[in-house]
């Protein structure tokens, strides 16, 4: 769409600073004032059916002067003249009766609130940028409007089978019946067929523990997931088994990870680093046969020294090895919850203003436009994904393609 130049030099003849064009009372202000009013003008005479000082059709009805009526909109604060009719049967479109934000001003405050900041940071920010005075009760009204967004998001029917699946919990601090109390924020996420990562959903609890977990995947049979091929995981006790409660065939894969963060948490410094190499000589093995000669050798190093190394990686050896069976691009898809672990930090870095959330709407709110915002960057599939689907194909079969 162009415009005539000879309009805008007209608009702007008189221009002599930036503030006569886009200040408070610039010629952009008062340019969207009159596109508003003779927008809405427009709508009126549509309703009545004749040109304004033409010969009304309905005899009952016609236009009844105008009404001033401040709304806040992106630029500030804007006071325009809203036509009526002589029966109130005219409903505006543009702007509807009783609302005093223009559209785009919720999106813009939902925008703020999904990156971390604070109502009070949110009213300050709007003031300073667009002279807009806004309370912290029209904030609340505002982000409340994603509630019934985020029930609907989390009953959506999922797809029949996801190749991976990411599972982990992260804690958050949330008033609960007058107390603070520390609750697990559960996550799921899921690589679709067509290698994008996915949110399939997240749920809220006391504390972490396998019980809930088993709920969790529940839910997704009961949304429509008919199968999982692999499930990366922690190693939380009892985890492995409610997936496969569920999903029998779900290969289990540990997160190597939390493996080796967890069994450098009983070393001293001065030896970590040669413990990580050792380690490291496991889970970069080229198959199964060749770890376990890796672990056979660094148990026999080290476990004088540290015996509960040895001794965990030997007691969760069925959902450390999985991996190994795969090429290396897969390997590097699975053998680690790092995507979830990175969607953890963002939720992390948005929340640190919120060191206690209210209740439990309110870090649902938070999270879900968190999320919804990380998920736009997913735009490509994994890497390496075409391969890695007729490396599924062959080892799972039907499960897959079925």
């Amino acid at each position: 769409m162009s415009f005539d130049k000879n309009m805008i030099d007209q608009l702007i003849q008189n221009y002599e600073k930036p503030e006569d064009l886009f200040g408070k009372n610039g010629i952009f202000t008062q340019l969207k004032k009159a596109i508003l009013e003779r927008v809405l003008d427009g709508e009126l005479t549509d309703h009545l059916g004749y040109e304004k000082n033409g010969q009304s059709h309905k005899a009952d009805n016609y236009r009844n002067g105008k009404t001033s009526k401040t709304i806040m909109t992106d630029t500030g604060d804007l006071t325009i003249e809203t036509p009526r009719d002589r029966d109130g049967s005219f409903e505006p479109k543009l702007i509807p009766k009783h609302q005093r934000r223009f559209t785009g001003f919720d999106d813009k405050i939902l925008s703020l609130y999904a990156r971390g900041m604070s109502q009070r940071e949110i009213t300050g920010h709007l003031k300073e940028m667009y002279e807009v005075d806004v309370s912290a009760e029209l904030i609340s009204t505002v982000t409340d409007s994603v509630v019934q967004e985020v029930e609907a998001w989390q009953m959506r029917p999922l797809d029949r089978v996801y190749p991976i699946v990411y599972m982990d919990a992260i804690v958050l601090k949330v008033k609960d019946n007058g107390q603070v109390k520390n609750k697990a924020l559960y996550l799921a996420v899921g690589v679709n067929i067509d290698g994008h990562k996915e949110i399939l959903g997240f749920w809220m609890s006391i504390n972490e523990g396998a019980k809930f977990w088993l709920s969790v995947v529940n839910e997704l049979k009961n949304r429509g997931v008919q199968d999982i091929l692999i499930a990366c995981v922690d190693g939380l006790k009892g985890f492995p088994e409610a997936i496969n409660t569920v999903f029998p065939l779900t290969q289990i894969q540990l997160c190597i990870v939390h493996m080796v963060r967890h069994s450098l948490s009983f070393v001293p410094w001065k030896d970590r680093k040669i413990i990580a190499q050792d380690l490291k000589e496991i889970y970069t093995a080229c198959n199964e046969t060749a770890a376990r000669t890796a672990l056979d050798q660094f148990r026999l190093k080290w476990d004088t020294l540290y015996p509960t190394i040895g001794a965990s990686w030997e007691r969760n050896w069925a959902g450390i090895v999985p991996f190994l069976a795969y090429p290396d691009y897969i390997r590097r898809a699975i053998y680690t919850t790092n995507v979830i672990e990175s969607i953890n930090y963002s939720i992390r870095r948005i929340t640190k203003n919120r060191i206690i959330f209210p209740d439990d709407k309110a870090a649902f709110k938070l999270v879900y436009l968190a999320l919804k915002n990380l998920a736009k960057r997913w735009t490509m599939p994994i890497h390496h994904w075409k391969q890695a689907l007729n490396q599924f194909a062959i080892t799972f079969g039907d499960r897959i393609t079925g």
